[in-house]
């Protein structure tokens, strides 16, 4: 997968009030600084961070405290790489986000403390914000497009060509001054090529190494008295980032293409799989697993979007979508079931009587 990093024109309009940043008579020594995050991407932003030791004095990480899972508690990604390998103090936040409003963070000690956010998943409150000489966000799109919680999610499910990070400043929400999330002015910016076969996992990191490199560029511009930052010229974003919901794993064979099928389950498939929803009691919400595009599909399958068949040359289940498309389906999984392959899936859906002429047609149960 090709890889191109460059720092060539980005996509939000520049004003021409640069805003250069200044400190007081610490200007030059070293941050300490606050870092929340709590995934993968906060976590490869911070070894970055971690690795540049001319820019901070000091780190404590504050993240989600851990949460239940099948094989007991589990920690946040940021907390185990904080406290099991780089050795730093963690602070943790409530886990009710009404809590959270009322959360103390470390008190700041000095003019050079500043707070840093990456992928954290909570809105700051303005008390906290204002407790700051400084709060920056390390936001991985090319603002103003793609503010909120799932820019990498959105811009693959797109079909975006182009990514990227910015570093930020983070600015409390307000809706006199028509501040919102995302909407700080710019201290850096950085694109990059989105690979056609782009997963999230892949531009997760990937963006998260670039998004740490700018950031202790970003950094050091800061200590020198040469960082400048520009106001986003856009108030609103024209292609907003909004956090998944299962509204978003549901396909529909008919409106959608196989393409937009499987972009949007290599955007979102690990956190939600791709599902139809099935009126047999005994099927519910199928889910779809490792889909592709079939470029040169059987003549045998069925014309009409949302008509299906078995393939035994592929293994696999062929559905018709969208503008003539083929999506092939190698495995499936039903409601409370384990995940079997296509063929004991269709062998299954036969024995339901769901099998008519050698097809299933899921356009009488999508959506």
């Amino acid at each position: 997968m090709s890889l191109l990093l460059t720092r060539s024109k980005p996509s939000f309009a520049f004003s021409p009030r640069l805003r250069r940043f200044s400190l007081t008579s610490h200007g030059h020594e070293r941050f300490k600084i606050l870092f929340l995050g709590r995934d993968e991407f906060s976590c490869v932003v911070m070894q970055e961070l971690f690795a540049a030791k001319d820019v901070w004095q000091n780190i404590t990480v504050a993240t989600n405290p851990d949460e239940k899972g099948k094989a007991g508690r589990v920690s946040s990604p940021l907390r185990m790489l904080a406290e099991e390998k780089l050795g730093l103090p963690v602070h943790l936040i409530p886990q009710a986000r009404k809590d959270f409003k009322n959360w103390e963070p470390p008190e700041p000690s000095s003019p050079n403390h500043l707070l840093i956010t990456a992928s954290f998943g909570r809105i700051l409150p303005s008390r906290i914000i204002n407790l700051f000489p400084r709060c920056i966000n390390v936001h991985p799109s090319l603002l103003p497009d793609y503010r909120g919680p799932a820019p990498i999610q959105r811009a693959i499910m797109n079909g975006e060509t182009e990514t990227g990070v910015c570093v930020i400043d983070m600015l409390p929400v307000t809706k006199t001054k028509g501040q919102g999330v995302d909407t700080g002015g710019v201290w850096g910016c950085r694109s990059m090529d989105m690979p056609p076969d782009a997963t999230f996992p892949v531009m997760r990191d990937r963006l998260g190494v670039e998004g740490g490199r700018l950031l202790v560029e970003v950094l050091r511009d800061m200590l020198a008295g040469k960082a400048t930052r520009t106001p986003q010229a856009s108030s609103a974003s024209l292609k907003p980032a909004t956090a998944i919901d299962f509204e978003d794993a549901l396909v529909d064979f008919t409106t959608m293409t196989a393409d937009d099928i499987v972009r949007r389950d290599r955007a979102i498939s690990h956190q939600r799989p791709i599902t139809v929803n099935h009126p047999h009691p005994t099927i519910g919400h199928l889910q779809i697993h490792s889909p592709s595009v079939d470029p040169s599909p059987p003549s045998f399958v069925p014309p009409e979007p949302g008509q299906a068949c078995f393939s035994k040359a592929t293994k696999s289940i062929m559905i018709r979508c969208a503008e003539g498309t083929v999506l092939s389906v190698p495995c499936l999984k039903q409601e409370g079931k384990a995940k079997v392959d296509a063929k004991a899936w269709w062998n299954g859906a036969q024995s339901l009587g769901l099998v008519e002429a050698k097809m299933v047609d899921f356009a009488r149960v999508s959506g």
